[in-house]
């Protein structure tokens, strides 16, 4: 499921991101993506390629991780986030959920950080 409203654009200073094109409630549900597992050992060597900075981690104790459809790999970091992700292992899919309202023509962010506990610093610039 992908909110009809949603596109993909240049984002400043961050190559692509994903805006929208109509007003957003928040705890609104704004896409729903199917995700495809991978095993530690594919993890491992998918850490190795430029598509580490696209997979997700996965499972409970975060020993898996997961490439995500749709428009998912493309959502950018920022602090404070607009939305917040909820993945569903037993479904195999990451939801994205609004966290307050979003404006018309608004880039969407999601935090690449643990929402709880020590935040670990992120391995990219910030711009």
């Amino acid at each position: 499921m992908l909110h009809n409203g949603l596109y993909i654009d240049v984002s400043e200073e961050r190559g692509r991101g994903v805006f929208t094109r109509q007003p957003l409630v928040q705890g609104e549900v704004i896409e729903v993506s199917p995700v495809l597992v991978l095993s530690k050992e594919e993890m491992r060597e998918v850490e190795k390629t430029r598509l580490h900075d696209y997979i997700f981690e996965w499972g409970e104790d975060k020993d898996h991780c997961c490439v995500a459809w749709g428009y998912l790999s493309m959502y950018n970091h920022a602090e404070p986030p607009n939305c917040t992700y909820e993945m569903d292992y037993e479904e195999e899919t990451i939801a994205i959920r609004t966290l307050r309202a979003i404006g018309a023509g608004e880039e969407i962010f999601i935090s690449y950080l643990p929402e709880e506990g020590n935040k670990p610093p992120i391995w990219f610039e910030v711009k």
